[in-house]
């Protein structure tokens, strides 16, 4: 029998995280597009604006592609992407997507781009929290728990959602604001989390447990 996801609790001073929405992930014909990545993308900058109209930080997290993988490169293929010519997710790199316009593929998507002061984390493998300063950042935010999105459920979603389990956060991922193309993995990532580290619920479960300041706070 299939135990039922617990009911996400309220959440003490959250903090939002944006995982990977890039233009090399997300645009048509990008070289490491996701399926289902433009899907959430409603969804998502409506849950950023809650956040936000919340006075509750929203943190996005960018994957800068390197070459500290080679050696892993015969066995995910989509680490030679990051090699010339592609230079797939390569900070200043710009190339022209297929609805014709010419974009840095590292870039946040447009419709998501991160306000004035929000906290921009770039890393250099799956997760937020590996050789960077996002849990100092968090702590001096004032954050205490996370709900996480964004791309891949099973790859950067999954290990940044643990790591923050590790770092003393509790943690949501929002499974109808993440996105995979591999349904199935993606399906037993939720359900392993659920199970031994955190919570998985919806966009609007969180949004309900939000509470917007009072004017002149």
């Amino acid at each position: 029998m299939t135990t039922p996801p617990t009911p996400l609790p309220p959440l003490p001073d959250p903090a939002l995280i944006v995982v990977d929405m890039q233009n090399d992930f997300v645009h048509p014909g990008a070289p490491m597009e996701v399926a289902g990545a433009r899907d959430i993308l409603p969804g998502l900058g409506r849950l950023i604006a809650a956040f936000r109209a919340a006075r509750r930080p929203v943190v996005f997290l960018r994957y800068m592609g390197n070459r500290r993988y080679d050696h892993l490169a015969e066995k995910f293929g989509w680490i030679t992407t990051m090699a010339p010519p592609v230079r797939a997710c390569e900070p200043g790199h710009l190339r022209r997507f297929a609805d014709g316009v010419e974009r840095e593929g590292f870039a946040i998507v447009e419709n998501l781009t991160p306000a004035a002061g929000e906290i921009v984390i770039d890393k250099t493998y799956y997760s937020g929290f590996h050789e960077t300063d996002l849990h100092t950042r968090l702590q001096k935010a004032g954050v205490q728990s996370l709900c996480i999105t964004g791309l891949i459920t099973e790859m950067c979603v999954e290990d940044t959602a643990r790591h923050a389990v590790h770092h003393g956060y509790p943690t949501a991922i929002l499974k109808d604001l993440v996105a995979s193309s591999d349904p199935q993995a993606a399906t037993a990532t939720l359900a392993a989390f659920d199970k031994n580290f955190g919570w998985v619920a919806r966009a609007d479960d969180m949004k309900n447990k939000l509470q917007t300041p009072v004017a002149g706070e």
